[in-house]
């Protein structure tokens, strides 16, 4: 975001009529925007913010294959050819963006680089070497080594050559232009509120603008409309994110990840003369979990100790990613749902959006088009039904969100009064009998809010880090004066009033 100028595509003021509206400017949307346009469609993008500028905009950028552990969990779980078209595909994806970047003539700041799964504790070696063998099973040139270019020793490690490191907003943000410039059109500050399903689409925005086309694409990351049912099976959670410019030379030029400590993830990328950008992810957890200050705190710790150069960095960026989980450990790319022939959905990509985001695109064209579909259509289909063997994380997503639907109630309020917020932060507060959220800025003045989330009414918890309000359900993030900042909430936190000082609440 800091490397990379802003857009400015107008809003949508009139109604529109197209072949295909797609609903969401990141990754998934633009990609899918950018097939449909080259294969002669009319097609308009809403996108509620600017474009590559929400969960994209703030990804790190593994455009890769190898997903963690996950190909033994996927031979297990679904099979060994099911296993073998989920690598296909996400390979596909890898080699997709780095023929784009060379047709259409894009510096994306591309880079060839090994990936790998590793591990430090000797007790997971074989979970390691496992991992290695089902990737390799499933057709990715994997293979377990101990030796890597981290200034750690590991037990072990997956290795897989030749995958992508990238700046997906220098990618998207010139594949917008080559979009609009070949007849696409884009519409920023365009949220979409509403979608009529039927055999023409209709998309409400909020400014009143309605658009109309054959065929809607939901690329919204989470999906925002409820009637898909996908958020039954979906599970949103945030990752955060430290970078600082060190010397070239003591920076990995490999990507690496690790199931350990939260989850650690580090790369590097192009940043100036004689420095990279090394960036540190983990800390994985839920949106609305709290004590996120000290989660950066570890975060930062371990970076500084385990890094060399790290320590030594005269600035450092801090930022976090969002990530949606789908209960059986695939994405869901497809008809959103079985009653529909015209609507589209992406979501559920597992950390893993920069390779699923290129193939849903190509794989939402394919069924929009009617062309040849390829061999990894149903693994997709989000109308798949539950296998038995993902009963038990379906009843776990959804005590989870039971929990904090009925459970936050039950609670005491996180304040006794506005007046025991200090400046600069906010909690929930029980009001006039009604819990409230309250955001206190650095003057003291208090901005009260309904504490209901606007998309099914859980209880929002305050981000002290990032300054936010993050509802733990399902994912919605508002910004501290109720404005929508992510979905699926399409409306903001609903204003309260209070009474004035001398009653005891503020």
């Amino acid at each position: 975001m800091a490397s990379t100028h802003g857009t400015g595509y107008p809003p949508a003021g009139t109604d529109l009529t197209a072949d295909v509206a797609v609903t969401g400017g990141g990754i998934v949307g633009l990609c899918t925007a950018w097939e449909l346009v080259r294969a002669g469609l009319d097609v308009v993008v809403l996108e509620a913010d600017r474009v590559a500028a929400g969960v994209t905009g703030y990804t790190t950028a593994k455009l890769t294959s190898l997903h963690g552990l996950g190909y033994a969990r996927l031979e297990s779980q679904h099979g060994a050819d099911k296993a073998g078209l989920y690598a296909l595909s996400q390979q596909d994806a890898v080699e997709r963006t780095a023929t784009l970047c060379a047709q259409l003539d894009i510096d994306a700041d591309l880079e060839r680089a090994p990936a790998y799964t590793y591990a430090e504790d000797a007790n997971r070696a074989g979970e390691i070497r496992d991992e290695a063998e089902a990737a390799r099973r499933a057709g990715l040139d994997a293979s377990f080594v101990t030796e890597t270019e981290l200034p750690f020793p590991v037990s072990g490690a997956v290795r897989v050559a030749g995958q992508l490191q990238f700046h997906p907003r220098k990618f998207l943000l010139a594949l917008a232009e080559k979009f609009v410039a070949a007849g696409g059109r884009i519409h920023e500050r365009s949220r979409v509120t509403a979608l009529h399903d039927g055999s023409r689409c209709r998309l409400s925005t909020e400014s009143g603008a309605t658009v109309e086309a054959r065929d809607a694409v939901i690329a919204t990351h989470y999906p925002v409309f409820d009637r898909t049912l996908l958020f039954t099976r979906l599970k949103p959670r945030r990752e955060l994110v430290i970078a600082a410019p060190v010397p070239s030379d003591a920076a990995p030029m490999g990507m690496y990840l690790s199931p350990e400590d939260r989850v650690r993830s580090v790369r590097s990328a192009p940043y100036d003369e004689g420095r990279r950008l090394l960036i540190v992810t983990g800390e994985s957890f839920e949106p609305g979990a709290g004590d996120v200050r000290q989660r950066f705190a570890r975060l930062d710790t371990w970076a500084r100790e385990r890094m060399p150069g790290f320590s030594e960095a005269d600035s450092t960026y801090r930022w976090a990613a969002q990530d949606n989980d789908s209960s059986d450990h695939l994405p869901y790319v497809g008809h959103a749902h079985p009653g529909t022939q015209h609507v589209y959905v992406a979501t559920g990509f597992g950390g893993w959006g920069m390779s699923n985001g290129v193939m849903a695109g190509r794989l939402l064209a394919a069924h929009i088009t009617g062309g040849a579909r390829p061999a990894w259509t149903d693994l997709y289909d989000p109308r798949r039904l539950p296998r038995v063997s993902e009963t038990a994380e379906l009843a776990k997503f959804q005590a989870a969100v039971a929990r904090h639907f009925v459970g936050d109630r039950l609670h005491t309020s996180h304040a006794d009064s506005v007046n025991d917020i200090p400046p600069g932060s906010g909690a929930v507060v029980r009001l006039e009998g009604r819990r409230c959220a309250v955001y206190r800025d650095e003057s003291g003045h208090a901005c009260v809010l309904s504490a209901r989330c606007s998309h099914l009414g859980c209880l929002v918890q305050f981000n002290d880090a990032e300054r936010v309000w993050e509802c733990p359900c399902h994912g919605s993030r508002f910004a501290t004066d109720g404005s929508v900042l992510h979905g699926p909430a399409v409306r903001p936190l609903e204003p309260r009033e209070i009474r004035g000082p001398g009653d005891g609440q503020g």
